[in-house]
């Protein structure tokens, strides 16, 4: 019986951990706020939390922490793509990942189409639409952004908060 040949390919750099996400994410978004003056950290951690909080899994979990990394343009899509996170939670960034001038059904029907995506959508128009996060916006900001996210909603097929 012959010996097994070993691979001449190096392993994988090992995936990071949720603990390091988290802090990668906080650094990218260091600095950076809401539209209500709030550190931007405390977004992603409530999104975060909320797809916990929803059963979601570690992929979806990181990809809550980084949701907004590529769009906000706090981390590149090259760097995405080399990134040591799993393939699907990468796909879960990019498919909730908004394009310039792209319309909404197009968005929207990408996230219905990446498998996990949906959770993490769901938790960030959850903290997004909060009414006591939306209270201290101008009537006018606050009105613009809950017709939004109610139509985001409404084509994801998601009842009210």
């Amino acid at each position: 019986m012959a010996d097994a040949i070993p691979s001449m390919e190096p392993a994988p750099p090992p995936l990071l951990s949720l603990a390091e996400v988290e802090a990668l994410a906080r650094r990218a978004h260091s600095g950076q706020t809401d539209k209500a003056g709030r550190p931007y950290a405390e977004h992603l951690a409530a999104v975060a939390a909320g797809v916990r909080e929803r059963g979601g899994s570690d992929e979806q979990i990181a990809a809550a922490w980084l949701h907004d990394a590529v769009e906000d343009g706090a981390l590149s899509r090259e760097w995405l793509a080399g990134a040591a996170l799993s393939e699907a939670a990468k796909e879960m960034i990019l498919a909730v990942t908004k394009r310039a001038d792209e319309p909404v059904e197009e968005y929207t029907a990408r996230i219905l189409a990446t498998p996990g995506a949906l959770l993490v959508k769901e938790s960030d128009l959850a903290h997004n639409a909060d009414p006591e996060r939306l209270a201290v916006l101008d009537v006018p900001t606050r009105e613009r952004l809950t017709a939004k996210y109610t139509r985001v909603r409404a084509l994801l097929g998601l009842s009210a908060p």
